[in-house]
Order: structure tokens, then sequence, then C-alpha cells
């Protein structure tokens, strides 16, 4: 659905809401009946006739606009030139995993060696990029879903596979809240498609976790991370003891 579709069907939700009709916002603004349909049907209304319109309705056009940026689609992933652009410049990946991770300006600043002026340029530059929509006072919005996900084997994921996940693992995943799992099993294709939707669901239930805590003070939270991996796979070292099959002989 395109913008002004979407801005449009916002706004015949909230005019249905207010109990008011094409005719008689027609009557509020003098135009015919037919013609306001047309404005509608067309898609087809510069900013002034819209605030014309909230106004005669009786519907703030601010509520209008947040609306349809609500319901605007999010991207599950950001493309690969994106990522690439992340990983050109540390601080803009930091500043990303930060504003994923719903931090404040103020949390970046109290965190990491940056000052405002940085944060505030690299949070333009993500603006650019299209992973936030940045609001005044330095406030954000996130363009991506609750389902994001970096690219599969993209950069990014490439530079934490390289950089990160040594780090992580080096960890005894012995603290409040943490685990460790590392359950070998033969399944069959289907099993193995079945358990992978219930990661996605897992994945789920942590953004959704993730939203609700946002309402907690900073000191009620920490930073959690969930690793996750399912594969066809044999450690090496096992796969090098393995029988080698006989070799066939020709007679």
């Amino acid at each position: 659905m395109s913008s002004p579709e979407l801005l449009l069907q916002v706004l015949r939700t909230q005019m249905r809401a207010a109990g008011v009709t094409y005719k008689m916002l027609a009557e509020r603004i003098s135009m015919s009946e037919s013609s306001v349909k047309r404005m509608f049907g067309q898609q087809d209304m510069s900013l002034s006739r819209l605030a014309q319109i909230c106004k005669a309705a009786g519907v703030p056009m601010e509520d209008v606009l947040r609306a349809a940026a609500d319901a605007t689609p999010q991207a599950d992933r950001l493309t690969l030139t994106q990522e690439k652009s992340l990983l050109a410049n540390p601080k803009l990946l930091l500043m990303a995993i930060s504003c994923l991770g719903h931090w404040t300006l103020e949390q970046v600043l109290e965190t990491y060696e940056l000052t405002e002026p940085e944060c505030i340029m690299l949070l333009a530059e993500l603006d650019r990029l299209g992973l936030i929509e940045l609001k005044p006072l330095n406030r954000y919005r996130l363009r991506v879903s609750n389902a994001f996900r970096w690219l599969p084997d993209g950069p990014v994921q490439q530079f934490f596979r390289e950089h990160a996940v040594h780090d992580y693992f080096s960890g005894s995943f012995a603290g409040d809240g943490e685990t460790l799992l590392c359950l070998p099993a033969r399944l069959s294709l289907p099993s193995a498609q079945e358990l992978a939707g219930r990661i996605q669901q897992l994945a789920g239930e942590l953004a959704r976790l993730h939203q609700s805590d946002r309402r907690l003070a900073p000191n009620e939270r920490d930073g959690f991370t969930l690793l996750v991996g399912f594969r066809s796979w044999e450690f090496a070292a096992f796969t090098a003891l393995r029988r080698t099959a006989p070799s066939k002989t020709t007679a």
C-alpha cells in the first residue's frame, strides 16, 4: 500500500470514528459530495487540503499522520548496500545496534566514549540509510519490524561470526537468566522444519518481552543477547573419525 493510499485510509477511518460522512464533509468545505468522493478515490490531495479536511472533520492532523506512520509496513531486513554502509564505520554499527535495542541518545552518551555531535551525526546517517526515522529532540522511530534479521550470511552476520562469536561463547553462561544448550539429535526434514518454526516463534517472544520491558527504568534492565543456530552439522574432529566407505573393486 502506497503512502498516500495509507494516509487517506487512516483519514477515512478516523472520520468514520468521528461520525463524519462524505456529505457532511462536503458541506463543511463547500464542495459537492461527488467531488469529495472523487478526491478520496483518486488519492490526490495537497497538504493544505488535508489540513482543511482534518479541521472540518474535527480530526487532529497530527493523529492522522502519526497513525499512518505507525501503520506503515516495516522491513524485516536491510539491503546488502545498507549493511555494508554500517560496517564501513564501527561507530555507525554501534549506534545501529543501540537503536535496535531502543537506547536513547542519553543512554548512548552515558555508556560510550562518543560526543553528542557525533551521536547526532550517526543518527542522521541511520535516518539516511532507512534504519530509523529521526524526529525532533534527537528521538527516533525504527523503520524495521520486530521480526528484523540481519541478511543470512550477509556482511553484518559475517562480521559477527569472525569477531563476536568467540567473545560471546567465552562466557560461563552461569549468570542469572543465562543458559547454554548444545543438543544433538537425528531428525527428519519435516521435524527440523517444525523446530525451525518454533525458533522463529521464540524470536518473536523475545521481541515481545523486549517491547514490554521498555516501560521499565534503565537500571531495571540489562543487555541480553539470544544467539541461536540450528543446522545439519558435525564437529570436524568427529567427522575425521568416520569410517570410510569400502572401495569397490572391479572384476
